[in-house]
This record gives structure tokens, sequence and C-alpha cells, in this order.
């Protein structure tokens, strides 16, 4: 899934990920994410979706949880992510 609006913002599909590298959320353009923690890889998965710049994430278990993204970097559940170039 892409994001895209106006005023010509660019898709927010990619690798998100904290500062310290220890939490990755991979969003994939098919609407679904992937989350590693540390060296577990795919701790969470499950699907997306976005509106404007706010997105919501449901897992495969049914836990929901949201986001926003603001200047270039992900705000979700008390944590800061940052695109992975």
């Amino acid at each position: 899934m892409q994001k895209s609006n106006n005023k010509g913002q660019t898709s927010y599909v990619g690798m998100w990920v904290t500062q310290n590298g220890y939490i990755r959320h991979e969003l994939q353009p098919n609407g679904r994410y992937d989350e590693a923690r540390g060296n577990k890889q795919s701790a969470y998965q499950g699907r997306y979706k976005l509106n404007g710049d706010h997105i919501d994430y449901v897992d495969d278990t049914g836990f929901t949880a949201d986001g926003d993204f603001r200047n270039g970097v992900l705000y979700h559940a008390g944590m800061i992510l940052y695109r992975e170039e």
C-alpha cells in the first residue's frame, strides 16, 4: 500500500528503524508489515492502512496500534522510527 496525497509526498513503504536499530518496521507495498525486535526476526507481522500521515496497524493476532508520520519521522506507540536509507 503506498501513501500519496495532493502535496506529492512520497511513499512510506520501506524500512523504519529506531535510532538504536533495535526495532525495525518493514512496511511492504502489499499493505503488510513485518516488525523485528533485536535478534528476533518477524516478532510481529500484520497489515497496515495509511490515511494521510496516519498509520493503523493490525497484527495477525488482532492487536491494534497506530502512529503518525511527521517531518519524515514515524511516531508509533512511544517509539520514534526513522526511514532507513
